[in-house]
């Protein structure tokens, strides 16, 4: 069998997602798992967030071992981890999940003509709200301007940059992950935040 499909069976066989399978220099070889998820009924309250613990991934490391020892997989270490901050985005489900969070794109060809001189030709690499489009298909939202710096006043007279909007499909795309965006001032800075506008 091969390895994806030997670490996807074991992986969901447990009540996991496999977010990641990676193999590095050295006989590395790197699993990413997450809980499953699943959208939420449409008038339901939302289900407390589930987190992937030490003891999830000794259990699945535990599995894989023997499941590669079994079908004679070579590698020197296994690494069985949650997916962390800047959490690949790889199926539509986890575009569905993620929507609203800011991400990272690249693209696997450069934006080209399509940019409309708006951006450069040859950018590939994005950042921005992921939002559902109105065609259907996903779009990332961004604006260039550079976030005030602390203490910086800023004019109310000078006037916002442009807000910039890009559709994608998911084959356009080589990569995409959650910004890994820290705040280190808590949860509810963000509702306070909001109030404040």
């Amino acid at each position: 069998m091969a390895l994806q499909q030997i670490v996807e069976q074991t992986v969901t066989g447990l009540g996991y997602d496999l977010v990641e399978i990676e193999r590095s220099a050295g006989g590395l070889l790197r699993i990413t798992i997450d809980m499953p998820w699943t959208a939420p009924e449409v008038d339901a309250p939302p289900a407390p967030e589930q987190f992937i613990t030490v003891e999830d991934c000794e259990k699945v490391t535990r599995q894989l071992q023997f499941a590669l020892e079994v079908d004679g997989v070579d590698y020197a270490r296994l690494e069985v981890s949650s997916p962390g901050i800047d959490r690949l985005l790889r199926h539509e489900q986890d575009f569905i999940r993620f929507e609203g969070e800011v991400v990272d794109l690249t693209l696997k060809q450069p934006i080209g003509s399509a940019a409309g001189g708006a951006v450069a030709a040859n950018r590939k690499k994005f950042r921005g709200a992921l939002e559902r489009a109105e065609s259907g298909g996903w779009q990332i939202v961004w604006s260039d301007e550079p976030p005030p710096k602390p203490g910086q006043r800023v004019s109310k007279k000078r006037p916002p940059a442009p807000v910039q909007v890009l559709g994608f499909t998911l084959d356009e795309l080589r990569e995409a992950r959650l910004a890994p965006i820290v705040n280190f001032k808590g949860r509810g800075a963000k509702d306070g935040a909001a109030a404040a506008d």
